[in-house]
């Protein structure tokens, strides 16, 4: 079959040459971008004040200025309450915590690199012989790609969380906490231009 002599393969075969699939947290999200970012590259986070204030399982998720009669232990790095005479530890004070790489979208794209390119060839005879097309190819390879991302995430117990995390959530999740995240990965297509 010549290409000479089918016009609309060379343009079908030209939209998937000039598009890009982006998988992932939605570009438009700063704060999602962020979140990613540090979990993808991990990051050393510097209280911007004095401390960081690191929630314990009785904390929850309650902020500080949420907990009344919160206060300092003197030549302690914490903060508590007192329960009768008893001191209930809300937050570890630290003045940074590292956060270890947990590279979920490079995992998943080295991972499932052999099957990405598959689809690819597959498609791509599939519209030479007029069964498919550029779009219904780009749509199946961008669902599965963030399918693929979701699982990762659900996943990913390597690093596994600080103990005292693992204490508060109840589990060793560490790409899983209230779920926005692994919610929120989408797929958008971008032309060659962007």
């Amino acid at each position: 079959m010549s290409f000479d002599r089918k016009p609309e393969v060379r343009a079908e075969i030209e939209k998937l040459t000039h598009t890009r699939i982006v998988a992932g947290v939605p570009l438009h999200d700063s704060y999602l971008q962020m979140i990613a970012g540090v979990n993808e590259n991990g990051a050393v986070i510097t209280a911007k004040r004095q401390w960081l204030t690191i929630p314990t399982a009785a904390a929850g998720t309650r902020k500080a200025s949420e907990i009344s009669g919160l206060f300092k232990p003197k030549g302690k790095n914490i903060l508590a309450v007192d329960n009768g005479g008893e001191l209930t530890v809300m937050f570890i004070l630290k003045k940074s915590v590292k956060i270890p790489p947990r590279p979920f979208i490079w995992t998943t794209r080295e991972k499932n690199r052999a099957k990405y390119a598959r689809m690819m060839r597959e498609g791509v005879i599939e519209i030479i012989h007029g069964k498919s097309t550029a779009d219904i190819l780009q749509h199946k390879l961008a669902r599965t790609m963030t399918n693929d991302i979701r699982i990762t995430l659900r996943d990913f117990f390597d690093p596994a969380n600080a103990p005292l995390t693992v204490e508060r959530k109840g589990k060793n999740d560490p790409l899983m906490d209230t779920g926005k995240l692994i919610g929120s990965i989408t797929w958008t297509f971008l032309g060659s231009g962007e």
